[in-house]
């Protein structure tokens, strides 16, 4: 069981016709909610959720300029958890995550007068937008935009999974729960709890939240948009002064060219975010770009989500049914940690190699070249077993993928590289024995995805040099497509 779908026993349809993105229940799914596609959608239940934000925006602001001394207050206002519930983020294990603090309170709460000077009151831009805290150099950053939003749209979140709830699932399926910070009293100056029925799993509610306002990567209104279009951002201003003053504050800032050597793209993304600190002006022009093009940010958020519908469950289904029918995957019992996880990546090689489980790390044909998906990927294989499988921290000298333990004293890390990833060569020298003394175990394994023989030959020629050759803890798998034969034709 992998999904919302098998641990509550229900359709998969079902949930598609809600409307609802079929989460996983083991891990986060690389997924967040997009603030812009509440405002750009013609739903008006969206565009609802999107004002109210602004009325809480309102208030912050009103708040801030009487002066937030308290940290009470900041508290109060500011410090919210990650909504761990709904199963979407970025965290590499679980669902866990650092939700809101002390230092996105500080930030936000001292720069709304800059961040929000027109709030609802806007000249340039159709509406105000929160993702815009995110493109100042205040330190608010993405993943504080997406959980600010999250927080802020929890009691829809919360009706919307009740919802579902009453109408499919069965008593036992359900639980009445007490919900914290669920929606915002402005009389009395609080956030109220609420009691919601709801999905229950594993001692704690799940949300499910509505695929069409899912994104992936980033949000439509994001800083390398901002980065990456700052010179036609700029001519779209129709005040021909200041596109003149905006240009000749830019090429001041801008490093001369010596012996030359043309300055560097971090030195002219410093000097634009210099230009934009003095004409504040310019991420407006940009918000409304976006705000322009509403369509197509309804059209990527399709794109990505159908991206992460086909690589994380259709693709994981498929391998995972491959590894019940095919292999011992799921039935192995051994006493120790490195046994079980070295039959386990050799199951996982069998299959991939020689059956069609290298589809996995495909998506329209083109290889998928991200370490933390492929990451992800495996993780979503290791659901029926007794071993704890961690997300384990990097403590600087020896970053680790995982950690497969059982009990305190019985841990084998495992790390899950591509050939293609340029710090390979490095990240293999660090094995023995720092890597292993760093995490404290003498037990590691190595997995090593190729796509072709190039790469191939490269990781060859690697361990060969660092006489890594004929470890057993280091096991390379041939992802390449070119080079099978389908095994429903065998």
């Amino acid at each position: 069981m992998v999904y919302f779908s098998d641990f509550f026993d229900i359709s998969e349809q079902i949930i598609e016709d809600y409307g609802a993105f079929n989460i996983s229940l083991i891990n986060d799914l690389p997924l967040f909610i997009d603030p812009f596609l509440l405002f750009g959608s013609k739903k008006k239940e969206y565009q609802k959720l999107h004002d109210e934000i602004l009325d809480y925006l309102v208030f912050l602001k009103e708040k801030s300029a009487e002066g937030i001394t308290s940290i009470s207050q900041i508290k109060a206002w500011y410090y919210f958890p990650e909504v761990k519930q709904n199963w979407l983020g970025y965290s590499m294990f679980g669902n866990g995550g650092s939700g809101l603090a002390k230092e996105f309170g500080e930030a936000l709460s001292s720069n709304m007068h800059i961040v929000f000077s027109d709030l609802r009151k806007e000249r340039i831009t159709t509406s105000s937008h929160l993702e815009k805290a995110g493109l100042f150099s205040i330190g608010v950053g993405r993943d504080n935009i997406i959980d600010f939003t999250c927080n802020l749209i929890k009691s829809y979140l919360l009706n919307y999974s009740q919802s579902f709830a009453i109408n499919h699932l069965s008593d036992n399926q359900r639980k009445k729960v007490t919900a914290n910070k669920v929606y915002f009293d402005f009389y009395l100056e609080r956030w109220m709890p609420k009691e919601f029925i709801l999905p229950y799993y594993d001692n704690d509610y799940v949300l499910l939240t509505p695929k069409d306002i899912l994104t992936k990567d980033d949000n439509w209104i994001n800083n390398h948009d901002l980065v990456g279009n700052f010179s036609s951002i700029c001519n779209s201003i129709p005040n021909d002064q200041l596109r003149l003053e905006i240009q000749n504050y830019l090429n001041k800032r801008i490093p001369k060219k010596e012996n030359n050597k043309r300055p560097s793209q971090k030195e002219i993304t410093k000097a634009i975010y210099q230009t934009i600190n003095q004409f504040p002006a310019i991420i407006d022009y940009y918000i409304k770009q976006k705000e322009v093009d509403k369509d197509g940010a309804q059209r990527a958020s399709k794109l990505k989500v159908n991206e992460v519908e086909s690589i994380f469950i259709k693709n994981v289904q498929d391998l995972v049914q491959q590894l019940s029918n095919q292999t011992d995957f799921y039935k192995v019992s051994e006493d120790d940690s490195y046994t079980a996880a070295f039959k386990r990546i050799e199951f996982f090689k069998k299959v991939i190699e020689d059956n069609d489980g290298y589809k996995l790390f495909y998506h329209k044909g083109e290889p998928i070249k991200r370490e933390i998906d492929l990451q992800l990927i495996y993780r979503l294989t290791w659901f029926a077993t007794d071993f704890d499988v961690n997300r384990e921290p990097n403590n600087g000298r020896g970053p680790v993928d995982y950690a497969i333990s059982k009990g305190a004293k019985d841990k084998t890390l495992v790390e899950f590289k591509l050939a293609s990833n340029s710090q390979l060569k490095r990240n293999l020298q660090n094995q023995v024995p720092i890597y292993e003394q760093a995490n404290q175990t003498r037990k590691s394994i190595k997995v090593i995805l190729y796509f072709d023989t190039t790469e191939f030959l490269k990781v060859t020629e690697i361990l060969k040099e660092l006489k890594l050759e004929g470890y057993e803890n280091i096991v390379l798998i041939d992802a390449g497509n070119d080079n099978k034969q389908s095994a429903s034709k065998v």
